[in-house]
């Protein structure tokens, strides 16, 4: 399934049936009054927020959707069918925009959530509705109104409570495997990761978080270079970050992090002030000497606090998954999350 996290389509709700004129003929009613009907009201274009649903892909080919139009007054006080709804399902965590205006239209965070993007028309009033005592043989009546018609953007921004940060090849998507049941991809090159993935991170016997891994980021993402946007969209709803840092990258980790931190800053600056972890990974193909010197120069940038770790063996990530958990919570660190 290809993974499609932002579309545009044309939504329009239905037209609403105009009222009847009509007058009632009857035998032996010389001076039947009025009955014509209202026209019925135009469907309307409905977006159902579900987590049954983990990408936009459905509405990316399908680009306009029509509601129903309302169907027309008839004689005999017969009002005309409403039109039917149309409901599409959208992931949670889909923002709404006004593609012309860019306004928020709404921000899909529940499942179940819904909202009305394109409104049916009203139908018309027959000619029955405009009967007084001084009136009582109206011969006209209401046309139906025109439904809501907008040309309408989908942005998907996964709901995680942890969005795992890190340059291409850096183990993001080796540690997610190792901390949840995630099957995220893995190899020994850079952009292995090309779609979000998320994981489930037990840490409880009752308890667990939501782990994002999303696409490498690289200098000038916040520019739109390499996945840019893409990856920086996912991050946004993040409670808590890891910088995920290669200890045996061709970058020093000091760089990669003052990088990392500059491109979430020129995206976000909010990001910043989100709690955080720095993380040392693949310490298994370095030596200790190396490590410590690492300390040492991530102090120059605040980090007192980092955690060394190899992904790959599984060393440090009970410390990384309960340091995580007591931050969520709020909570000192306690020693039974760390096995």
């Amino acid at each position: 399934m290809r993974f499609i996290d932002e579309t545009v389509i044309t939504v329009k709700g239905g037209h609403g049936g105009r009222g009847c004129i009509s007058f009632r003929r009857e035998s032996y009613v010389p001076l039947g009054g009025p009955n014509g009907g209202d026209g019925g009201d135009g469907g309307s274009v409905v977006l159902l927020a579900t987590t049954r649903a983990a990408t936009l892909l459905d509405l990316h080919f399908i680009r306009n959707y029509d509601a129903e139009d309302g169907e027309h007054g008839m004689g005999s006080d017969c009002q005309g069918r409403r039109g039917k709804t149309i409901e599409l399902q959208v992931p949670v965590g889909t923002v709404i925009y006004d593609d012309e205006t860019d306004e928020v239209l709404g921000d899909m965070v529940a499942d179940g959530q819904t909202l009305v993007v394109a409104k049916g028309g009203r139908g018309g009033k027959g000619n029955s509705f405009f009967t007084t005592s001084t009136r009582q043989a109206p011969d006209f009546a209401q046309p139906g109104e025109e439904g809501d018609s907008r040309r309408i953007r989908l942005e998907l921004k996964l709901l995680a409570d942890v969005g795992l940060v890190g340059f291409p090849n850096a183990g993001k998507s080796t540690l997610i495997r190792k901390m949840s049941r995630s099957r995220a991809k893995v190899a020994d090159y850079p952009f292995t990761t090309l779609v979000p993935n998320l994981g489930v991170v037990s840490y409880d016997d009752d308890r667990s978080f939501v782990l994002a891994d999303v696409p490498g980021l690289i200098r000038g993402a916040s520019e739109g270079a390499g996945l840019g946007h893409q990856f920086l969209r996912h991050i946004e709803r993040c409670r808590v970050l890891v910088y995920l840092l290669d200890l045996a990258g061709e970058m020093s980790p000091r760089e990669a992090l003052i990088i990392l931190r500059g491109e979430l800053g020129a995206y976000e600056p909010e990001l910043l002030q989100r709690p955080s972890v720095v993380c040392l990974n693949k310490a298994d193909l370095v030596d200790t000497e190396w490590v410590d010197l690492t300390l040492t120069d991530l102090l120059e940038e605040g980090v007192t606090d980092a955690i060394v770790l190899s992904a790959n063996e599984g060393d440090g990530v009970p410390k990384l998954r309960g340091r995580l958990a007591a931050m969520l919570e709020g909570r000192p660190l306690r020693p039974e999350w760390e096995r």
